[in-house]
């Protein structure tokens, strides 16, 4: 059975960094980050990237089915056991669904879900920062922002009341970062 770790984290939190660079050190781990999986069909021109462009350009959040098959595609495609997903879920909505979908299967379990939590100022400096693109601006880290903290109660409490939430301090540097979330994914492994 596949090993499963959620990262969440607010815009800037280093979710992406921090998931990628545990992959990187070790190659029983396969990264997935939601955003890059939806941008990289944006990339490619075709009528869903357009469609997907449509919502991440201003900062809202992609329907519910493309995610899901995005997600549920990139997971039966790893080549390894264990695999982090970061930025997922975003919302109550595809929690629940998500939740739903794994609970109908037998390949993938859901091991943990991780947050690396950030203040909203550390967040903002970050994002505005590393200039990445078009969405890096104020008006869309505000409103990514306020997508992200809207059901972030109700996520904690759904993951907590199963045993799965953990929080790692995002406000280091990447390696204390880095180190902290691979030992805890280790311990949660080993359970």
């Amino acid at each position: 059975m596949k090993e499963l770790f959620l990262i969440i984290g607010a815009p800037g939190s280093g979710k992406t960094t921090d998931a990628s660079l545990i992959a990187r050190s070790d190659i029983s781990i396969t990264h997935y980050s939601t955003g890059d999986l939806l941008r990289e069909e944006v990339a490619k021109g075709s009528e869903l990237g357009k469609t997907i462009d449509s919502f991440i350009s201003k900062g809202n959040l992609v329907p519910l089915d493309v995610v899901i098959n995005t997600i549920v595609t990139a997971l039966k495609n790893a080549p390894t056991q264990t695999i982090i997903i970061d930025g997922y879920p975003r919302s109550v909505e595809q929690m629940m669904e998500f939740d739903k979908v794994l609970s109908e299967q037998n390949e993938i379990e859901l091991k943990g879900v991780i947050e690396v939590r950030v203040s909203e100022q550390i967040a903002k400096d970050r994002v505005l920062g590393r200039n990445r693109g078009a969405d890096d601006n104020e008006e869309v880290f505000y409103n990514r922002m306020k997508v992200y903290t809207e059901p972030l109660n109700e996520i904690i409490d759904f993951y907590q009341k199963k045993k799965l939430h953990f929080i790692i301090d995002g406000e280091r540097t990447i390696e204390p970062i880095v180190a902290d979330m691979k030992e805890l994914i280790k311990k949660i492994q080993a359970i």
